[in-house]
């Protein structure tokens, strides 16, 4: 069992950056292990944000390429989102998730996750 915490959500004006955090306390082997980011605004589907694999290479969806960039430490299992330029519509939960396997290729389905975060809420005013 993975349990995953994030922090660093909240409440910027449209133009600011955020830095949300994702720790894994993943105990139990050393695997390898990929870890994504999905996002879930009022009356809306959860959507896939990024994700990263466990060899550094990333992947986003279109509507955040070239504002947030994922990053992580697996020294530490924890994975991070900075979020620049955020924009109201960005305005959701988001989701930390982990995958076990993805060395080379990237996750980017729910489905392809085994463990999930609480989420963290993040509010970007106009």
């Amino acid at each position: 069992q993975v349990q995953l915490v994030e922090s660093g959500g909240g409440l910027v004006q449209a133009g600011g950056s955020l830095r949300l955090s994702c720790v894994a306390s993943e105990r139990t082997s050393r695997r390898s292990f990929a870890m994504g980011w999905f996002r879930q605004a009022p009356g809306k589907e959860r959507e896939f944000v990024g994700t990263i694999n466990y060899s550094g290479r990333t992947e986003y969806t279109d509507s955040v390429k070239g504002r947030f960039a994922i990053s992580r430490d697996n020294n530490k299992n924890t994975m991070y989102l900075q979020m620049n330029s955020l924009k109201p519509e960005d305005t959701a939960i988001y989701f930390c998730a982990f995958a076990y396997g993805w060395s080379n290729a990237t996750p980017t389905k729910q489905g392809d996750y085994h463990f999930w975060g609480q989420g963290t809420q993040v509010t970007v005013s106009s």
